[in-house]
């Protein structure tokens, strides 16, 4: 990577859009998760700040990260109550430095990667801890998320038949199925209506309260738990097998549900196992590497609970940059 001289490389969200088109995600995603798995990547504990705002509650996460010789920061701010504004719920972004001399070289726009880099970690478990073959999904909330899952699982599950979304507020997931103007979305009226029947189930809601019942869930359903707190601790204790992305920034969370759960003695780590307490089964990049055993039985429910890396995003950053530089995409900014 260039050090970047006197300037720094600015890609607008539209330059990253531009440039996402030459880079394959899910291949970059499955790459840096390996990376990993084999302890080849740094990533340090992220820095949360919150704060409140009238009678709302905002957030500001720092997650800095080393993968592929690629240092970097991803900066992502939060606030719920934004898409009643017309603003996406997390905008953000991310600074690739070099790995020489520790500048920072390039500014993106975060918010499509983040999005993407989401997406793609689905369709990475999907892939290598689904039931096969996965011909119906369900889709809980009907934002920016789930607009990039729409865009990318399709093409990744070549048996899929059926797409059943669920939100809050009908009129927007009305509003999602007709934008992505695929005939296999159909709008259902409850949660337990998309789930039930599912192979891949895939919330990617704004919620910090349990809703998804174990029952609800078929033989052979693969939960990815995208927006973490949408199942009810009875499906952390009764799935087949549970996998992170990386236990210990899972454990050292205090608000999410694996790690509130973690605290309450309900579960235990991957080389924690006490008896009658289920542990965390290993790690993505381990199932990739071969160090784990994923999927032992087509009927067995299991539940991926992915934090968010930002290796992932860095990985994907760099390359965005890459290809943006090739195409001469972005705006060079003085230092």
């Amino acid at each position: 990577m260039n050090s970047g001289g006197d300037t720094i490389l600015y890609l607008s969200r539209r330059d990253v859009a531009r440039a996402l088109g030459g880079v394959d995600a899910v291949e970059t995603i499955s790459s840096a998760l390996s990376a990993h798995g084999r302890g080849e990547t740094v990533l340090p504990a992220e820095g949360y700040l919150a704060w409140d705002h009238a009678d709302e509650s905002l957030r500001s996460l720092s997650m800095p990260g080393l993968v592929d010789r690629c240092p970097g920061v991803k900066l992502i701010n939060a606030n719920p109550a934004n898409p009643g504004r017309g603003l996406p719920r997390a905008s953000g972004l991310i600074v690739l430095f070099d790995i020489e001399t520790a500048r920072p070289t390039c500014i993106l726009e975060g918010g499509r990667i983040s999005c993407l880099r989401t997406a793609a970690v689905s369709a990475v478990a999907a892939g290598i801890l689904g039931t096969q073959p996965i011909e119906r999904l369900a889709l809980l909330g009907a934002g920016a998320l789930a607009q990039c899952h729409l865009q990318l699982l399709p093409a990744r599950l070549p048996a899929l038949r059926g797409i059943r979304l669920y939100d809050l507020d009908a009129a927007r997931a009305a509003k999602l199925a007709a934008a992505a103007a695929d005939a296999r979305i159909v709008v259902c009226d409850s949660a337990e209506r998309a789930i039930r029947g599912a192979e891949l189930v895939v919330p990617v809601t704004t919620t910090t309260s349990g809703y998804i019942r174990y029952e609800w869930l078929q033989p052979g359903a693969l939960l990815v738990n995208v927006s973490l707190d949408d199942p009810l601790p009875e499906v952390v204790l009764r799935a087949a097998k549970i996998f992170v992305d990386d236990w210990t920034l899972v454990a050292q969370d205090e608000r999410r549900l694996l790690g509130r759960m973690l605290r309450a003695g309900q579960i235990s780590g991957p080389a924690e196992a006490a008896d009658g307490v289920p542990a965390i089964d290993g790690e993505l990049g381990q199932l990739l590497t071969g160090a784990c055993e994923g999927r032992s039985s087509p009927d067995e429910i299991i539940l991926v609970n992915p934090f968010g890396l930002a290796i992932e995003d860095l990985a994907l950053a760099r390359r965005v940059q890459q290809h943006a530089l090739e195409l001469g995409l972005g705006t060079a900014l003085e230092r």
